[in-house]
């Protein structure tokens, strides 16, 4: 534990060997087979989908999971991590080696000590990826980060083809707060889409993928990419948060703006100049309404004929994958 500039820090142990990392209190991040399922996505989606990721900016390091997911794509040979808080990188990090393949200490990773909306305004770099994982919105500060203005921000500094991920959090939330989120972010990316990460079959959290442009996945290629000879650390990374293949991480599809448009009919978009979010998830605390707030998404999940560009035998089992599902 420690008292930094910012925040305070913790790293607790469970009976069963789970770790956690406490921010001020709330869990930021953990081992538990949900959260390093969702770490991983946020950087193996991305990376994937990319044609060839060289730089990346994550926003906050956290546990380092998903910076370190990174780290294990060959092509990438830039990592930036932007951190408010110096103890996370400099100890909490430290804690979790295995799962972040000991991202601090690798020679392509820069720290930047700074707030994200600083450094995002401030910075000529613009790079391959940019990934958010910020803490619940209801956290002091927090809701800044789910931001028009800041998704904005985020837009200009993507190179051409480049890819942005973004947490939504689903537990500890409410369906309202969860569609002030997604409208903000298909606001500025309307080419976006909803990833979903579920924990024991139900609804967990989901991330938010988009570009500048309509995405394309040539499924095919992607699955020969995966399984060549210098993606097997990525294979093997995917393997152990239970994405035995690209089909599993391609399943997690969970819809895009023109699915969700009634779903976000009444939603309003979160701006600096109220965030509005920051109160508004703050009547979810402590709820345990994931599950139901997943499933009235999924109920609007159609199946995305322009997104995959694939053979008739994979385009029938993504076609099963994302059928609608039987209660």
């Amino acid at each position: 534990m420690g008292e930094g500039m910012n925040s305070s820090v913790a790293v607790t142990v469970n009976w069963d060997g789970v770790r956690n990392f406490h921010v001020s209190g709330k869990v930021e991040a953990s081992s538990e087979p949900q959260d390093m399922r969702l770490q991983r996505m946020l950087g193996h989606l991305p990376a994937l989908l990319h044609p060839q990721p060289k730089t990346v900016l994550v926003v906050g390091c956290g546990a380092g999971v998903t910076a370190g997911s990174f780290l294990v794509h060959p092509s990438v040979e830039r990592v930036v991590i932007c951190e408010i808080e110096p103890l996370i990188p400099q100890y909490v990090a430290r804690y979790f080696p295995l799962e972040n393949y000991e991202v601090v200490d690798d020679p392509r990773v820069e720290i930047v000590y700074d707030d994200a909306r600083h450094f995002v305004l401030t910075t000529r770099e613009k790079f391959d990826v940019i990934t958010s994982d910020p803490i619940h919105p209801w956290m002091k500060g927090a809701a800044t980060l789910y931001t028009q203005e800041y998704i904005e921000l985020c837009r200009q500094h993507l190179n051409p083809g480049g890819v942005l991920t973004q947490w939504v959090p689903l537990y500890e939330s409410n369906p309202d707060a969860v569609k002030s989120e997604v409208v903000t972010l298909f606001h500025v990316f309307p080419n976006g889409s909803i990833w979903g990460n579920d924990a024991q079959g139900r609804g967990y959290d989901t991330v938010f993928l988009a570009l500048n442009e309509p995405l394309k996945i040539d499924v095919d290629k992607l699955i020969d990419r995966v399984n060549r000879e210098d993606h097997a650390r990525v294979a093997r990374s995917m393997q152990e948060v239970g994405f035995l293949s690209v089909m599993d991480l391609l399943g997690t599809y969970a819809g895009s703006a023109s699915d969700m448009a009634p779903w976000l009919k009444d939603a309003q978009i979160n701006h600096d100049r109220n965030l509005r979010l920051q109160y508004l998830a703050g009547l979810g605390l402590n709820a345990l309404r994931e599950g139901a707030i997943y499933d009235d998404m999924l109920k609007h999940r159609t199946y995305p004929e322009n997104l995959f560009i694939a053979s008739e035998r994979s385009q029938i089992e993504l076609r099963r994958r994302l059928s609608p599902k039987v209660n």
